[in-house]
């Protein structure tokens, strides 16, 4: 019975992580790849629920490993999507510092400053194009010049041409 349990668990958190990374690659426009990963998702998922209805043994155990596994599946399969797919964003950032375009080009970003006029009166609008896993280091770094310095995200599903940091 302890088997049967790891067995469903670690079978739940193998084809749930799939469905997760399936999900993310199937937004990014990747279709076919997409397909590819979800036939695997779905041979996983059958076999392991056929073993899980059709077995001898009736105890809720089997149902706590299989929601187990599908909670543990979708951590991981975060965390696996995080680590494989780079997903490009476009910052926009309010500041009053004359600065900071200097600042985060000389750290390796590429700016553009477009001058921005607000109720109180004239900013500048830095726009940057980097990926989510250049994020944090990018909002510590605005941080240091601009502690207010108002921040717009914004996640984009194809970038073509100009200069990212590729560190």
């Amino acid at each position: 019975m302890i088997l049967l349990c790891l067995k469903i668990f670690f079978a739940r958190i193998l084809d749930v992580s799939l469905g997760t990374f399936r999900t993310i690659v199937l937004i990014k426009g990747r279709n076919l790849l997409a397909g590819f990963i979800g036939f695997f998702e779905v041979l996983v998922w059958f076999v392991i629920v056929q073993e899980a209805l059709s077995t001898d043994y009736t105890s809720i155990w089997i149902a706590i490993f299989y929601s187990l596994g599908f909670a543990a599946g979708t951590i991981i399969g975060a965390y696996v999507t995080n680590y494989f797919i780079k997903t490009p964003i476009t910052m926009q950032i309010i500041t009053t510092s004359d600065e900071m375009a200097d600042f985060l080009r000389n750290k390796g970003f590429g700016v553009s400053v477009v001058e921005a006029k607000g109720k109180d009166g004239i900013k500048n609008m830095l726009i940057l194009e980097t990926t989510d896993k250049h994020y944090k280091k990018l909002l510590s770094l605005i941080r240091v010049i601009d502690e207010k310095a108002f921040i717009v995200v914004d996640e984009k599903k194809y970038v073509h041409n100009g200069f990212f940091l590729h560190k």
